[in-house]
């Protein structure tokens, strides 16, 4: 169900557990800004997310709070999960849902790393 990305952070959500360690997840990167692991209902042949380390509920959230140096830790933690799993050639597609009417499902910031086919146009006609 997606979620009003304006709500107070849940500290009990998914990602937040997944963090703690109360959840198991095929983790692929972690420093100390961000964790990145394989989704577990992938919507590509590669699927993986990454997460602050911060309690933050959306992009928002994360750039109007997170330090500079977390900011910074974030956005290379990105690209260092997409060179390190070889997704630079012939491409990949990052997504991050805010809100409503994106459909955020997990009240903490997440990027989706999408990769390994043809991904189509970046939304779909109606």
């Amino acid at each position: 169900m997606p979620i009003d990305a304006t709500q107070p952070y849940d500290d009990g959500n998914i990602f937040a557990r997944i963090l703690r360690g109360e959840l198991p997840a095929k983790r692929v990167y972690e420093d100390d800004f961000a964790l990145a692991f394989h989704d577990i209902n992938p919507q590509a042949p590669t699927h993986i997310l990454v997460i602050p380390k911060g309690a933050y509920v959306s992009w928002d959230d994360f750039s109007a709070r997170a330090g500079d140096a977390e900011i910074a830790g974030f956005v290379r933690a990105v690209g260092q999960v997409a060179r390190a799993a070889g997704l630079v050639e012939p491409g990949y597609r990052l997504l991050a849902n805010t809100g409503l009417d994106s459909h955020q499902e997990v009240p903490h910031l997440h990027v989706h790393i999408f990769a390994g086919r043809p991904l189509g146009p970046m939304l779909a006609h109606i």
